[in-house]
């Protein structure tokens, strides 16, 4: 129905690329349909200016001070969202004095930093750096964090997040759902209070409820609803030694509004002709956030851990040049990475706006990136 080729091309994606070509997909629905591979004589991330709202975007949540930080009373901050997710920032570093309640959507929390437990409905659940904790809407829930600086990202979800469909590479693929841990229900005691306050966010408004006992006093549950978490340092990733995979095949968590991967250590390709840094694409149909967690991010320049970049739909983006130049030194990634790949645009919020690198997207002009 279509021609396949046209002129000098690779003859499969991402491998054996014509001399002095830069290869670009342009792709639909993400990296899950139709696609195209376009062979450049420049980099498409070769730019010299911007003009307009659409760019490429770098922040460094680092710099975020949500008022829960300093205030056990006070909340995570949102600095990127639309209308099917919203993200947060956490930095709470004392437990809180009330339970909380989101009737807005489900919760995604990733700890960054930070050690302690979550008290819910279904039981407590001990949380360390690098989990994931999926949270369903209007769980009753209390953090208490066993350190002072700790760092949380939340996603809210108007839908749930579930696991992804592994398809032919089976059930275990990516993670054994063995290793999915579940809370014991636990009642939790009074501790002498006269009342007990249960915050409800809905509508993006706080109500509260208050008990003359604790609210968490289920003695047991049944069922395919509750908490859950798994480890980032628990999934184990999907590699090819003779092909770069597209960010879909690291696939942890999916809702109706996004899809959030989880980039891991692993071997790069061991063919000589394959690509062994992410390729330059634009997806047009998501707009693509990643959360840089740890180790070292060798495809981009000048970014640390606690940093994040979103490159909306339309723009193209890739390796920097420094990375593009010495992609054949490198045998292994070292890092850890969240990603979420949003359904419809993701607005860049006024806190986000704050901790901005607004130039980020001259750092793949080859002066910028020395």
């Amino acid at each position: 129905m279509y021609p396949l080729k046209k002129g000098v091309v690779a003859n499969q994606a991402h491998v054996g690329l014509p001399a002095g070509t830069y290869e670009e997909e342009h792709g639909r629905k993400g990296f899950y349909g139709k696609s195209a591979h376009l062979y450049h004589t420049h980099p498409p991330t070769g730019w010299i200016r911007f003009e307009g709202k659409l760019r490429p975007h770098c922040f460094d949540l680092n710099q975020l001070a949500p008022t829960d930080q300093r205030d056990p009373d006070g909340a995570p901050v949102a600095f990127l969202g639309n209308d099917d997710v919203a993200l947060f920032v956490s930095r709470r570093s004392e437990p809180m004095p009330f339970y909380y309640r989101n009737a807005d959507g489900d919760e995604l929390i990733f700890v960054h930093r930070g050690e302690g437990t979550l008290e819910t409905d279904f039981g407590p659940m001990d949380f360390e750096k690098g989990d994931y904790i999926n949270i369903p809407r209007a769980v009753t829930y209390r953090l208490l964090p066993r350190s002072r600086d700790n760092f949380f990202l939340i996603v809210q979800s108007k839908s749930e997040f579930n696991q992804p469909e592994k398809g032919l590479l089976g059930q275990h693929a990516l993670y054994d759902p063995a290793i999915i841990k579940t809370p014991e229900p636990a009642p939790m005691p009074d501790e002498g209070r006269a009342e007990w306050e249960v915050r409800i966010k809905a509508d993006d408004e706080f109500s509260k409820v208050f008990y003359p006992f604790n609210p968490i006093d289920v003695v047991g549950w049944k069922g395919d609803l509750t908490v859950w978490k798994i480890s980032i340092r628990d999934i184990r990733p999907v590699m090819s030694h003779r092909a770069h995979l597209p960010p879909s095949a690291h696939t942890s968590f999916i809702t109706n509004g996004a899809v959030v991967c989880s980039f891991v250590p692993r071997p790069l390709e061991q063919d000589e002709q394959a690509v062994r840094v992410p390729f330059f694409h634009r997806n047009t149909d998501y707009d693509e956030f990643i959360f840089y967690h740890d180790g070292d991010f060798f495809s981009k320049d000048n970014i640390r851990p606690g940093s994040a970049t979103l490159h909306p739909r339309g723009i193209h983006h890739g390796p920097h040049p420094k990375a593009l130049a010495n992609q054949s030194k490198k045998t292994h990634t070292d890092e850890y990475a969240v990603m979420l790949d949003g359904l419809n645009p993701i607005h860049v919020l006024p806190a986000g706006e704050t901790v901005e690198w607004k130039e980020y997207w001259a750092s793949w002009m080859e002066k910028a990136a020395k």
